[in-house]
């Protein structure tokens, strides 16, 4: 079995800790569903956080998804001048048949300027 990547991004609304669980709640939510993702295949999942998000560790959201088992580490961005604020990303390893081709990247709310080509055809797949 290989081990593969999904990405995803999104924006927190604000620097609290609410803000952040909830982005992150909803980031994972949607890369679980577009990929058909079932949590005991997820190896682990990396989170970074951009300079300006500091009041809550994103991991939290995930445990109270339920993802007990999995591995979790977050960290801080690279502050590179003039990227995305209150930015959050996640990486996901997960163990797959499936060739990597075969799994869905996901840009939310702010974050979608990171990859427009993934939003233009996510805003396609949807109409």
């Amino acid at each position: 079995m290989a081990l593969r990547g999904v990405r995803g991004a999104t924006t927190c609304a604000a620097n609290t800790a609410e803000a952040i669980l909830e982005a992150t709640k909803e980031l994972l939510t949607e890369l679980v569903k577009r990929n058909g993702l079932a949590v005991p295949d997820i190896a682990a999942a990396i989170f970074s956080l951009t300079d300006d998000l500091d009041a809550a560790f994103p991991a939290t959201a995930a445990r109270t998804l339920g993802w007990q088992e999995v591995p979790l580490f977050c960290c801080r961005e690279i502050p590179v001048p003039g990227s995305i604020p209150r930015c959050l990303r996640i990486l996901l390893l997960v163990n797959s048949e499936r060739p990597q081709n075969a799994f869905s990247f996901v840009y939310l709310r702010g974050a979608r300027a990171l990859r427009p080509d993934i939003a233009a055809c996510e805003s396609e797949d949807r109409e």
